[in-house]
């Protein structure tokens, strides 16, 4: 049975309130007394799982981060979500919103766009198997307990995914700065699945290709670009207001 390590306050309480059953052993930092960490020591007591009391090194070495901020808890890792998953997801959702990432490899920028998504709704994220970040420590931390709500599929080839979507009636709009018009100007509506590209080098050409559409975000200072994690949220959020 594989394990993972878990780590971070909103993390590892996600984990505790939603898949109790998950959590094998739970690390909090010695002499550390407030009001989140009592949260996670009441549900860890609810599920019987007893805390164990160390030092700020051994976090360290655990989390193999100092960013733990405290608690560390050794959890059985889910399995990978692929395109059988997704077939399920988009059977039982009527109009999918779903976010696709083209190769983004940094984990801090993964975890902020798969908060982003929840917090607009996304029925699910897609990232390729290979050339994307996984859903490791670093992601659950920074998307601050989305990672434990938010389905993330891993799929062979992003184009042919991207294909199968057409064929069920779902919309790709893919972010790419030479796009001719702007997100503000698309169709967001209905079945969709919104593409961002990957740190720097934005959408490959084979996804490029396949998108029904391409939007750019208009910048109006020296800045040429935005993070990935800041230009999905504002897509999305876009999104979230034309279907309202």
């Amino acid at each position: 049975m594989k394990h993972e390590m878990v780590f971070g306050l909103h993390a590892v309480e996600a984990l505790l309130q939603r898949q109790p059953e998950r959590v094998k052993e739970l690390w909090l930092l010695k002499g550390r007394e407030d009001e989140r960490l009592q949260s996670i020591i009441s549900l860890a007591d609810a599920f019987g799982l007893k805390p164990q009391l160390t030092s700020r090194k051994v976090l360290d070495d655990k989390a193999e981060s100092p960013q733990h901020q405290g608690v560390v808890a050794r959890a059985v890792a889910e399995p990978v979500k692929g395109e059988n998953e997704l077939a399920e997801l988009l059977d039982n959702v009527e109009v999918p919103l779903l976010l696709v990432l083209d190769g983004v490899t940094d984990p801090h920028n993964l975890g902020a766009c798969i908060r982003s998504a929840d917090a607009a709704g996304v029925h699910g994220v897609i990232v390729p198997r290979d050339r994307s970040a996984g859903l490791g420590p670093i992601v659950r931390k920074v998307a601050v307990g989305a990672a434990e709500t938010m389905p993330l599929f891993q799929v062979t080839n992003l184009a042919r995914t991207l294909r199968t979507l057409q064929e069920r009636g779902v919309w790709i709009v893919g972010a790419a700065g030479e796009a001719t018009h702007t997100l503000y100007d698309a169709k967001l509506t209905g079945a969709l699945a919104v593409v961002m590209g990957a740190e720097g080098k934005g959408l490959r050409r084979l996804t490029r290709e396949v998108c029904d559409d391409l939007i750019s975000i208009p910048m109006a200072g020296e800045v040429s670009s935005l993070n990935v994690s800041v230009a999905t949220g504002i897509c999305l959020f876009e999104a979230v207001r034309q279907r309202r």
